[in-house]
């Protein structure tokens, strides 16, 4: 049975990448060693970095004075670096889900940190809007996507302070205006590439302002000064993010990914708008493209269970909404198919039918 990958992350990967990813790991090259076992420091890894950076600058359409590092730690460790190198005084953060609230607790650590909006009393429903953006702010922090509970910003906003994002779960989905971005991280396990490495993309003159003596390790410069290459990088991890940007550019570059999201999106939104089974979980205008949640409607609770059992026979995987909201989550990044959405919605077709 045909398996269709619907997980969170990580998540589905074009499978030519993984085909390519597999065979560097059996022979990278021809040398003969496994890429797992090269030195990072060999003449064949060092084209490696260069290629994936310069092809994420050409995606992204990255301006000059802009550097691209690759980090360990997930964007987990970012909620802490990020105020480590860019909080002064005082920093923002706009609270739309879990990521949102654990990168602000992580900057109440640095300085004063305040909540500029939420969406908190509703469940994270919907996206805070008409909120004003204090002008003494050292930047202001947002979370672009949210996975947990399926809401989605996929405009850049305009800010009179700096902006940073966390873009982990729809970086290259969507054209970015990289130049409204002091900095913006992304952890690379849903659209970049495999888990275990972190893409973070730093204006290079707002390095180098914090007013403390920061470790060696979590000061910025550290890395772009070395290339990411001050200690051992993650290797394989961003080799595959190597061969992922190669399938992102041969199939159409960021604008056709953003064709293939709002595609899939309407698809399945449609069916749960129409299926009297389903309904969505967050408003409509806030729709997220890359996570789709939806829960029974109360007159049919009783049929959850049933309905994961029945889309789990038919090949549906990671399906299972998160906690915080129950019910369903289809998460449909860059490598999810039109094939694996139809399955999907005919899933939920055929569920209807015999309920």
């Amino acid at each position: 049975m045909k398996k269709y990958n619907f997980n969170a992350g990580p998540s589905m990967l074009p499978r030519e990448v993984i085909e390519n990813t597999a065979k560097q790991i059996l022979d990278f090259n021809g040398s003969g060693l496994s890429l797992m076992e090269i030195s990072h420091r060999a003449k064949d890894f060092q084209p490696v970095v260069d290629e994936t950076v310069a092809l994420i600058k050409e995606l992204l359409d990255i301006p000059e004075g802009y550097s691209v590092i690759f980090l360990g730690g997930g964007a987990s460790l970012q909620f802490m670096q990020i105020p480590a190198n860019f909080l002064i005084k005082k920093a923002g953060y706009v609270n739309t889900g879990t990521w949102a609230k654990k990168a602000m607790k992580e900057a109440k650590h640095f300085g004063e940190t305040i909540e500029v909006a939420s969406s908190a009393d509703d469940n994270y429903c919907h996206l805070p809007k008409n909120f004003t953006i204090p002008a003494d702010l050292d930047y202001l922090h947002i979370t672009t996507n949210n996975t947990i509970f399926g809401t989605e910003l996929r405009e850049d906003i305009d800010s009179p302070v700096p902006l940073i994002a966390d873009m982990s779960s729809d970086i290259l989905s969507r054209p970015v205006d990289v130049s409204k971005y002091d900095a913006i991280y992304a952890g690379c396990q849903k659209n970049m590439g495999m888990a275990g490495v972190t893409c973070v993309i730093l204006k290079d003159d707002k390095l180098g302002r914090a007013p403390r003596e920061l470790p060696t390790m979590i000061d910025y410069n550290t890395h772009v000064s070395k290339g990411s290459m001050f200690n051992t990088p993650p290797v394989v991890p961003i080799y595959s993010v190597l061969e992922t940007m190669r399938w992102v550019k041969a199939h159409g570059g960021v604008k056709e990914m953003d064709k293939r999201a709002q595609e899939r999106a309407r698809i399945v939104y449609d069916e749960i708008d129409r299926n009297k089974l389903f309904k969505g979980t967050v408003a409509v205008e806030d729709r997220s493209v890359m996570n789709l949640c939806f829960v029974m409607n109360e007159e049919y609770k009783d049929l959850e269970k049933p309905f994961l059992d029945f889309a789990t026979e038919r090949g549906m995987v990671g399906i299972k909404g998160h906690r915080s909201v129950g019910g369903f989550r289809a998460s449909c990044y860059n490598a999810q198919t039109l094939e694996g959405v139809n399955a999907l919605v005919e899933c939920m077709k055929d569920f209807e039918a015999q309920h």
